[in-house]
């Protein structure tokens, strides 16, 4: 396993990262909200980019797993910015960026922002919009309970107390970075992978985004069984499938 190094960028909070130098195009791992740099997919991608001989890099956003900051202050504008950031500092040339549920709509919102960095895009269980469609949906005196008190607690059968609390602030944030309701202006290559049984972002949303990029060169993948982590061995292996093919297909396109 790579060693954990972080990211100084005062005056903003460390972002804790593993690295591994090689060829390009590289991989970059979004994990999902409140998830981290340690879960499995990150790990076996990383093995896979060792053996392939391609650059890798697994990170914290800010205010989750080792890095600095305090969860609850946190946005996804920052944590945004914190892709942007390690894209910035920490990657030279193209990568293929594999977000996993809220990784998958940062890698979106990365991608829009600087498409020179970005080569591709796989996305797990891709929940874009997801935070305020969920709030969206909501009976009208839950949601106004919300705004009053400024606290929003999210069902999640991932959380001990059966729901994520987070501020209304954060959802409201949210709204600034909304995607589906237009066309997306992304060009590169994408890839969609989602389970039909996923209880948390439902498999349609990944439709949705595919008919709203630009881009002609999209696959959607649906696991019939799989859930939203879709952290099965079979689920697993097909990810590292379709990473590597795609890494073929753009290292391939760099030869012609």
């Amino acid at each position: 396993m790579s060693s954990i190094q972080f990211l100084t960028r005062p005056p903003l909070p460390r972002l804790a990262y593993h690295r591994i130098l090689a060829r390009n195009p590289g991989v970059v791992f979004l994990p999902g909200f409140k998830s981290n740099m340690n879960a499995v997919k990150a790990l076996a991608l990383e093995d896979f980019c060792r053996s392939a001989g391609h650059s890798f890099i697994r990170f914290d956003y800010m205010g989750s797993g080792s890095s600095e900051g305090n969860f609850e202050d946190c946005t996804l504008g920052d944590w945004k910015n914190d892709v942007l950031t390690v894209l910035h500092t920490l990657t030279t040339g193209p990568q293929v960026l594999v977000g996993s549920s809220m990784g998958g709509w940062l890698m979106l919102l990365a991608a829009l922002a600087k498409p020179e960095n970005v080569a591709g895009l796989v996305g797990i269980a891709t929940a874009a919009d997801h935070f305020v469609t969920v709030f969206n949906q909501l009976p009208s005196e839950a949601r106004e309970d919300a705004v009053r008190t400024g606290k929003y607690n999210m069902p999640s059968k991932y959380s001990a107390s059966g729901f994520y609390s987070m501020k209304y602030n954060f959802i409201k944030e949210s709204e600034q970075h909304s995607l589906l309701q237009n066309r997306i202006n992304i060009s590169c290559p994408v890839r969609l992978m989602h389970g039909m049984k996923d209880e948390v972002v439902p498999w349609q949303v990944s439709i949705k985004v595919a008919e709203q990029l630009i881009s002609d060169d999209v696959d959607i993948i649906l696991r019939k069984n799989g859930d939203h982590r879709l952290s099965q061995d079979e689920d697993i292996k097909l990810l590292v499938t379709v990473v590597a093919d795609l890494l073929q297909k753009l290292t391939k396109k760099d030869l012609d």
